[in-house]
């Protein structure tokens, strides 16, 4: 696992360092949208609905419309204005029972690891969590947005779980239930029998997800069996990219490769001076030193014929 924030719970006057945690992921399979004829991702782009241009990501800001039909837009300095928590603090509020905690408010739970030389600190709080059976409330940063969240422990390790704001939670409000009759004592009696025949300790390892399952076994016989619906990926995508970082790669890409032709001149280009209006260039690299005097040159060779002709003469001679 790799930490997504690190902080410190601020714990009356004790502080204890942690690195925080995702401590669930997805097992779905997640699916990209294709063209059905030649399999071919689809790409979307930011596209203004008044002048109908592409608008790259840095000019984009946030708006609110409100229900009258006026638009706000606020910039990144309107949200740095805004109240928050300490960015790398998380705060204890008070403690509470743990039972008191509805689980419908329970977000995203993290796992917190100590991040000090000495965890002296942190078993401590665990333990103190563990021994009073209370939950603590905290507030927490993180991307900008101050949640609400309930620190707690198990097997000895403190975690985290945003919780959502009251407001957030709605009110069940069904008339059906308005006039309903109270159950009757023989059939709570039959009911609860039927529980009791049914309960067990719950072990999460004896539930699996048989959809996903089914499907991952579909995935590999089809491309283990291949087809005309089946199509081979030149490059594989990367999830969750951006589409103007993927243009931008490919615009680097495309550069180092038109530069590959002329890097002697860029160097040149980039140490070099005008001199002038005419302009002259100086590249500023020291001239190689010329030589005091030449080589020698080495004597010819005499050609083979030549050769030949003088040892006939001279055996004539003798």
């Amino acid at each position: 696992m790799r930490s997504i924030w690190k902080g410190a719970i601020a714990f009356g006057l004790v502080n204890v360092p942690v690195k925080v945690y995702s401590a669930t992921e997805s097992h779905d399979i997640r699916f990209h949208q294709v063209h059905a004829a030649d399999g071919g991702r689809i790409k979307y782009q930011r596209v203004c609905s008044e002048c109908g241009e592409i608008i790259p990501f840095q000019d984009i800001d946030k708006a609110y419309e409100s229900d009258e039909g006026v638009r706000v837009v606020l910039t990144d300095d309107d949200f740095e204005k805004l109240p928050a928590a300490e960015k790398h603090e998380i705060p204890v509020l008070q403690f509470v029972p743990t039972e008191q905690i509805d689980p419908i408010l329970f977000e995203k739970t993290y796992y917190l690891e100590p991040d000090s030389a000495s965890p002296k600190a942190y078993a401590l709080l665990a333990a103190t969590l563990e021994r009073s059976d209370r939950t603590a409330l905290v507030h927490f940063t993180l991307r900008q947005r101050t949640r609400l969240a309930a620190l707690r422990t198990t097997d000895g390790v403190l975690v985290l779980q945003a919780l959502l704001w009251p407001d957030e939670v709605r009110a069940a409000e069904f008339g059906a239930l308005d006039d309903v009759t109270a159950p009757t004592d023989k059939e709570l009696a039959m009911a609860e029998t039927l529980v009791e025949s049914m309960s067990d300790d719950f072990d999460p390892a004896e539930f699996t997800d048989e959809y996903q399952l089914e499907l991952r076994a579909l995935l590999d016989d089809a491309i283990e069996r291949g087809g005309e619906k089946v199509f081979q990926v030149a490059e594989a995508s990367t999830e969750g990219e951006d589409a103007e970082v993927l243009d931008l790669v490919a615009a680097l890409q495309r550069s180092v490769k038109a530069a590959g032709g002329k890097q002697d001149t860029d160097e040149q280009d980039t140490d070099t001076t005008k001199s002038g209006t005419t302009g002259t260039k100086s590249t500023g690299r020291k001239a190689p030193a010329k030589k005091t005097a030449a080589k020698k040159a080495a004597p010819k060779k005499p050609q083979a014929s030549e050769s030949t002709a003088k040892k006939s003469t001279a055996r004539k001679r003798a």
